[in-house]
């Protein structure tokens, strides 16, 4: 192309620097679009060529015929080839935008499939690939049939919120009705779900071509829901390659991606092993990196920056170019990360060898990642951090009802 390949980046929350900067490094001119509130964040301004605010309402809200309307006013004298989501909470905005300028990429029929929970369960269910007992909360008569089909206990899940925000257990139909009415007219935004107790695992991957072509199965030490609902330690690590396991997650991921019409992008998909049956079932997935710095542990253990390369990909597939995969490294990592008791607390403690990586940039938070050549080392380090970091700095506060900025 004569011209450089212009990208519209979308993000209602601070995070993508590495997006920015590696989309930077291929030429293509870089805007980002983002809530007025972040004005004051580091974002990575060297690699933008222009930045543009909105006001954000409750909810995480834009006024989307506002965005439309400026970004035509942009689009009056500046080329846009291309519009990602940096977040799940972008990824409608990101579509809404596409599909009105209509812009290449995934558009609302796809994008519901990375952002509705029931519209992936529903989707998984359709392509054959296990899930478990759900109902939509539109008719009470299905609901009743599924109370009864379906043992409990259940969880009552908000369709289209990231992480374990908004999830509410329920023990029997009597609870599960009476936590129905507190929802009122709110219940379509819901689903409900057996609770299926077992080991949670996410699959971290890249996507070209309409293949995966990178990706790597860890495994939460902790369940999101437990730390998030219980106050609990963060902490997930690198499945060990070759794994009966793994070879069975890495599978089940490329059957999603097929079956949600994933062309090109980064993934972030979870599934829990169950431990009544052994079977692998899919949970949700998202058309985005993960969070909780999921990808400086990847990172650290296969030399692959998901953000960059994802950037590389975008690019590749605007500007009609071949993505090539770096070099893959093969070491195993692991991530810890808990609220603590002190506002900037001191790590000097945590002085071994393996640590590659400490979160510094939060404030009443510790995180620590660890590399090592033997996962066994990995497991034995986070087991030992634990411990320290439940003894000397942990706190705990209650789930929020929504997810934090």
């Amino acid at each position: 192309m004569s011209q450089p390949v212009t990208f519209l980046c979308v993000s209602s929350y601070f995070k993508g620097n590495d997006f920015l900067r590696g989309m930077k490094s291929t030429g293509a001119t870089v805007y980002l679009v983002t809530s007025k509130k972040l004005e004051n964040k580091p974002w990575a301004r060297e690699a933008l060529d222009d930045i543009f605010y909105v006001e954000q309402g409750p909810d995480n809200y834009w006024d989307m015929n506002a965005v439309i309307a400026g970004l035509a006013w942009l689009m009056r004298t500046k080329k846009v080839d291309r519009i990602v989501a940096l977040d799940d909470f972008d990824v409608e905005k990101a579509a809404h935008l596409r599909e009105h300028f209509r812009i290449p990429g995934m558009g609302q029929t796809t994008y519901r499939h990375f952002r509705d929970k029931l519209a992936m369960r529903m989707k998984a269910q359709e392509a054959g690939i296990r899930v478990p007992g759900f109902s939509s909360l539109f008719n009470d008569d299905d609901i009743r049939q599924f109370a009864a089909n379906n043992p409990a206990p259940w969880i009552v899940k908000p369709r289209g919120q990231a992480s374990a925000t908004g999830m509410k257990k329920v023990y029997n139909a009597d609870e599960l009705w009476a936590h129905l009415e507190t929802l009122g007219g709110e219940r379509h935004q819901y689903l409900v779900e057996q609770f299926k107790p077992g080991d949670v695992y996410h699959v971290d991957a890249l996507s070209s071509g309409g293949k995966v072509i990178f990706a790597r199965a860890s495994q939460y030490l902790a369940p999101p829901f437990d730390v998030a609902h219980a106050g609990g330690i963060f902490r997930s690590a690198i499945m060990e390659q070759g794994d009966k396991d793994e070879k069975a997650l890495l599978e089940q991921n490329d059957a999603v991606m097929q079956a949600f019409g994933m062309q090109y992008s980064a993934s972030h998909t979870e599934f829990i092993k169950c431990h009544e049956d052994g079977q692998i079932y899919f949970l949700e997935t998202a058309s985005r990196v993960g969070g909780a710095h999921i990808a400086e542990m990847v990172e650290v253990a296969c030399g692959i920056n998901l953000w960059a390369e994802w950037a590389h990909i975008e690019y590749a597939v605007a500007s009609g170019q071949t993505y090539k995969l770096p070099k893959v490294r093969k070491d195993y990592a692991g991530i810890i990360v808990s609220l603590t008791r002190q506002e900037w607390p001191d790590t000097s403690q945590f002085n071994d060898p393996e640590i590659a990586w400490r979160m510094t940039d939060m404030s009443f938070h510790i995180g620590l990642i660890v590399r090592s050549p033997k996962r066994t080392r990995v497991l034995e380090l986070l087991n030992d951090y634990a411990a320290r970091i439940q003894r000397d700095y942990h706190a705990s506060a209650p789930a929020p009802d929504k997810p934090l900025v």
